[in-house]
């Protein structure tokens, strides 16, 4: 039979012992409920704000390449020469889900013309430095063939529509875009991308054309 004194040291064993349980319990629902909440703003960032993604094809050669990681920002405007994803607008011919990346050339009331290799923006040239080093691999050829924006499918205008762009990947000769599927919707777009996170060695934002 315990005496007073050992009743009283097994009491306090017994209440420490419980009181490290409920102390281990609610550590844990601490730590599930932070995990929880980082999950939460994960998705919101994912969702809403900032999202990676990878790079399939060389339709944006040189300035992108295939399996180049990115991060797309869903916020801001978007302005000419943006490099921008949207979903592939001709479902045929492209995997389900698939997604583009292409360059912004002509925004909404411009009017785009290609000639001699040489972009005109209503009626005025403007240089693409992003495509110099592919046009010097060209030597006498043509790089981007002539044509106006009637010569795009569902097109009935020289200008770009109110609320759609036209979109070309850098590298002229395979890039599947405006020229093939027509205008984009500016509903469309997800957001833009000018930083390069992978690989490591060409990490950083990527060059405007200035």
């Amino acid at each position: 039979m315990m005496n007073k004194q050992t009743e009283k040291q097994w009491k306090n064993k017994k209440s420490a012992a419980s009181k490290s349980t409920g102390s281990f319990f609610k550590e844990v629902l601490n730590i599930l409920f932070s995990v929880a909440i980082a999950y939460i703003l994960f998705l919101l960032i994912r969702a809403y704000l900032f999202f990676p993604l990878q790079v399939v094809g060389l339709s944006m050669y040189p300035t992108l390449q295939d399996g180049d990681r990115l991060i797309l920002n869903r916020l801001g405007s978007i302005d000419r020469f943006d490099v921008v994803v949207f979903p592939a607008p001709d479902q045929e011919g492209a995997k389900e889900n698939e997604e583009y990346v292409k360059r912004i050339i002509g925004m909404p009331g411009d009017e785009i013309v290609y000639l001699d290799d040489l972009l005109y923006v209503n009626g005025e040239a403007v240089e693409e430095h992003y495509l110099e080093s592919l046009q010097a691999e060209k030597e006498d050829s043509t790089l981007t063939p002539d044509f106006t924006l009637m010569d795009i499918p569902e097109s009935d205008s020289y200008q770009v529509p109110e609320g759609m762009y036209f979109v070309m990947g850098d590298n002229r000769e395979v890039s599947k875009d405006s020229r093939v599927f027509g205008f984009v919707s500016e509903e469309l777009i997800e957001g833009t991308t000018s930083l390069r996170i992978w690989p490591l060695n060409r990490a950083g934002f990527l060059e405007k054309n200035e």
